[in-house]
């Protein structure tokens, strides 16, 4: 955003300053050769009476043309620019020290005008200084109408090529000067404008890392940002009390579970005692599925004190987890008249928390349990598949087209397929989370053959 509003601020503001120094150069520029031609022409005029009285008296060595040789002599000692009168024939007239000269064909084409009773005029300005040439001016010498001769004078233009050259330069120096000093003040503008900004990404960026309490100062801005400001105060302020909330809630449910827990596992060691040994693998899987449940409220106390990943990540075998978890669901599924179908790999390990990868693929086996028609097989799959691990829980239930399956993670969202079974459209929106607290992912896939595939994509051990 800083360099959109330097582009939109700078760039204007260099536009118009070429634009306003391109003008003053041109009329700099324009203006000392229009001043220097009308010296010159000032000069001719003062010449023309001189020049007139020689020529009236015909007579070379006369007064009047000594007169006249000394001014151009000392004329040209003082400005360094010739002045030359030619007689009715062109031809430089004597007694000057020029009498000899030639002019060249631009020079000799002037003074073929003069001579015709016609006045040549000034040249056209130009704009660059080194096309600023030296050029003659002519001026016909006339006697009662009648032309008797022209004065022809030729200038150096190396000064005021110089002056042009010297504004041009003074101008260059005063542009980049007020380039520099825009260049501050937009930078000024920019840092004034952006601050409010920068303000709102750093209060963003605490949010993000837990501290919710982070607010922004908005006492500076203008009055469009402080407004921003403020609403995004406001909003900081009611997602704090909305995560409160559910921190609360989550602390108080998960400490009001594990009483009632406590009491379940208790009144089963009391009945263990009580029941022969046929009885121990049943009791063993029931106390299996309460240290689970006690495991499950460790990891909601933890994400609720914490806001963050579980911190008892460590490497876990999946296919032990795969395996024991269908036979945990063994029962259930038998019960739907549904049966289970294990392929899994023993080098599928990944880093992450149990509880979680166990939570996760419950969640997804309970929606293959619902959905399986009888008679059908859910198979259940561990395997390495480079740098992830993957869980795949494929049923043979109704599926979901394209369009569904973009939804099928979405919380409260059910097919219209399935929308008369019983179910609140959670449980894989609460895979996709927990799976995302440990840096896996969820994907769902229309299986071959029909039904539905959901793969859990875990970290490899090697990877992490």
């Amino acid at each position: 955003m800083r360099r959109r509003l330097f582009i939109v601020l700078l760039v204007p503001l260099a536009a118009v300053l070429v634009l306003l120094s391109g003008a003053y150069g041109w009329a700099a520029s324009r203006s000392v050769q229009q001043a220097f031609y009308t010296q010159q022409v000032g000069d001719l005029g003062t010449f023309l009476t001189s020049a007139r009285q020689a020529l009236q008296s015909a007579d070379a060595s006369g007064g009047s043309a000594a007169v006249l040789d000394a001014e151009l002599s000392r004329y040209r000692e003082l400005y360094g620019t010739r002045v030359v009168v030619v007689d009715r024939s062109g031809r430089p007239w004597a007694p000057s020290s020029d009498a000899a000269v030639v002019f060249d064909e631009p020079t000799a084409g002037k003074v073929q005008l003069a001579l015709s009773g016609r006045r040549g005029d000034l040249p056209e300005p130009v704009l660059l200084p080194w096309q600023f040439a030296e050029q003659s001016l002519v001026e016909p010498i006339v006697d009662q109408g009648d032309v008797i001769g022209a004065i022809v004078m030729s200038a150096s233009v190396d000064a005021p090529r110089a002056e042009i050259v010297r504004q041009w330069i003074l101008l260059g120096v005063v542009v980049v000067v007020a380039l520099a000093l825009g260049l501050l003040v937009v930078l000024w503008l920019a840092t004034w404008v952006l601050r409010p900004v920068q303000r709102v990404d750093r209060a963003m960026e605490a949010i993000e890392r837990g501290d919710m309490d982070a607010r922004i100062a908005d006492d500076t801005g203008p009055p469009e940002l402080r407004r921003m400001v403020a609403l995004f105060n406001r909003m900081a302020g009611e997602i704090e009390r909305v995560v409160s909330r559910q921190q609360e809630f989550a602390l108080n449910a998960s400490h009001e579970l594990r009483n009632p827990l406590s009491a379940l596992l208790l009144r089963l060691e009391s009945l263990a005692t009580g029941l022969d040994r046929s009885w121990d693998g049943e009791v063993e899987a029931t106390r299996e599925e309460g240290r689970r449940m006690t495991r499950i409220l460790d990891t909601l106390l933890a994400f609720a004190r914490g806001g963050g990943r579980s911190g008892l990540q460590g490497p876990v075998d999946l296919a032990a987890l795969a395996q024991r978890r269908v036979d945990s669901w063994r029962d259930a599924a038998a019960a739907q008249g549904v049966s289970f179908e294990t392929r899994l790999d023993e080098s599928a390990t990944s880093v992450c928390d149990e509880t979680i990868a166990e939570s996760a693929l419950d969640a997804v086996i309970d929606n293959a349990v619902k959905f399986s028609p009888r008679r059908s097989t859910i198979e259940v799959a561990a395997e390495r598949l480079g740098d992830d691990c993957l869980l795949s829980v494929r049923d043979h239930g109704p599926g979901m087209d394209d369009e569904d399956i973009v939804h099928a993670t979405d919380r409260f969202w059910r097919s219209e397929r399935t929308s008369d079974l019983p179910g609140s459209g959670l449980g894989l929106a609460i895979a996709t989370d927990l799976l995302a607290t440990v840096g896996g992912r969820l994907r769902v896939e229309s299986a071959d053959g029909g039904g539905l595939r959901v793969l859990l994509l875990l970290p490899a051990a090697e990877a992490r």
